[in-house]
């Protein structure tokens, strides 16, 4: 291994991430973005290791990249790996260092992407001209795609991809991307890897309110305004009931056993609370997704004070666990309540891969490879990300980008967060474990076999 991962594989994690980040790719949302500096940027590392890069848009300036590294192995099930190029918005007022510096300081990559997800592209770009340099190929296809619009609607990046560019990742059975594999540290010192096998699906939502506009100095019973603001007070205050999908059974019962703690998931009389509380810190790697949720998150309504408007509009951030849709909409329906309709403005299936084939076991045994003091265990993301549209391609996606980190990081709280950064040494050891798990030859043989 030491032949493939060079001290060069090391440092190119680190200026890549940082060169990455210089390359201001905010996704403002509606179109409002541009990908394709960075995306030519990866192209260019790509073809300096030998590799076709193809790009793609469907939007001018909203580039994808995708690369097709070919196995040793032409019979055996490819592995794609993603990752988007895109960022949220950040203030820089609101940072210490500029969000668009990709400053290395005090063993620390800082800026917007170094977690959410420049990190892992620049892991990647790493890990596959470390191979070239050292003459070897994996055991199966990898297929390499840099997506756009992924903080948007992915429309323009991997929605695009799987639904006119399909035929890039033929014999994919298996993805790999964000929001997994880090060190989470919970209570007594017990090192965690939560690896996504699951996410929530997105049921973002848009209530319309209609009523009867008339002066503000009149009394009106068909006020839009008051029967939007209703609506959403009934679904901010909804209590959702719990719905324990197989991924989340999984990693409740794993984290339960890491940590000696007696559960029977099967018992009807399982009080959930109780066994969350149990589990301590680690709970928080489950406690939002064991039911459906939607939180209200913009409202419009109005253009004068004394001007009773006939149409207001409020948001709703939904997600809905494996099976949960009927449930959502069911709920929608009785929240909303009359005078407000409801649409979807954005909705995507909820995921779940397997936990108990091989593909998972050689995650676990790459990263106890380097922290052989871990403890692997399964999880269902809250949120969502491209997985949802390579799924429609047959491609089961797991969360794996791979970091080690030190006690008192807050991982998730970088997500979207201010001061945004990564630990060098993070990058290295995410750039070991790609290598172990892409180069493990009992990985190419049918991925999704059950052991």
């Amino acid at each position: 291994m030491g032949d493939r991962i060079d001290e060069r594989a090391l440092e190119e994690a680190v200026s890549f991430t940082s060169d990455l980040i210089r390359i201001d790719t905010t996704n403002r949302g509606g179109g409002d973005c541009r990908e394709r500096p960075a995306a030519e940027y990866v192209a260019e590392r790509l073809a300096e290791a030998g590799l076709e890069p193809v790009l793609l848009e469907k939007e001018r300036g909203r580039t994808n990249v995708v690369a097709r590294i070919a196995g040793t192995d032409p019979s055996a099930d490819a592995v794609l790996v993603h990752g988007h190029l895109d960022v949220v918005p950040a203030e820089a007022a609101d940072w210490s260092v500029h969000p668009f510096s990709g400053e290395v300081r005090d063993g620390v990559v800082w800026g917007r992407g170094a977690i959410d997800m420049k990190n892992m592209d620049a892991m990647v770009l790493a890990t596959v001209r470390a191979w070239a340099r050292a003459g070897t190929r994996p055991p199966h296809d990898v297929v390499l795609a840099f997506t756009a619009d992924e903080e948007d609607q992915a429309l323009a990046g991997a929605g695009y991809l799987a639904d006119e560019h399909a035929a890039l990742f033929e014999g994919c059975t298996v993805g790999i991307g964000e929001s997994g594999a880090y060190t989470f540290h919970a209570d007594g010192g017990l090192r965690l890897y939560p690896v996504g096998a699951g996410e929530r699906g997105s049921a973002w939502v848009r209530l319309t309110a209609r009523g009867t506009a008339g002066h503000g100095s009149k009394v009106n019973p068909r006020n839009a305004v008051t029967r939007l603001a209703a609506a959403v007070a009934r679904i901010g205050d909804h209590q959702w009931p719990v719905r324990l999908t197989p991924t989340v059974r999984a990693a409740l019962g794993r984290i339960a056993a890491v940590q000696e703690v007696e559960t029977d998931l099967d018992d009807p009389g399982l009080d959930l609370d109780e066994l969350l509380a149990k589990l301590g810190t680690a709970a928080a790697l489950v406690a939002a997704t064991v039911r459906n949720s939607a939180n209200p998150t913009m409202l419009d309504a109005g253009y004068k004070i004394n001007v009773v408007p006939g149409h207001a509009e409020a948001f709703v951030d939904g997600r809905t666990v494996p099976g949960g849709e009927e449930e959502f909409r069911a709920t929608m329906d009785r929240l909303t309540g009359p005078g407000v309709e409801w649409e979807f403005y954005h909705a995507e299936p909820a995921l779940q891969a397997p936990v108990d084939r091989p593909v998972f076991d050689r995650m676990r045994a790459a990263l106890e490879r380097f922290d052989p003091e871990g403890r692997v265990v399964p999880f269902c993301m809250s949120g969502g990300t491209d997985a949802k549209q390579f799924s429609r391609l047959g491609i089961a996606g797991y969360g794996f980008s791979p970091l080690r980190l030190p006690p008192g990081f807050d991982y998730q709280a970088f997500f979207h967060g201010v001061d945004e950064q990564v630990p060098v040494d993070a990058l290295h050891f995410g750039v070991r474990v790609l290598d172990h798990f892409f180069m493990n030859d009992d990985l190419h043989h049918h991925c999704l076999e059950e052991a």
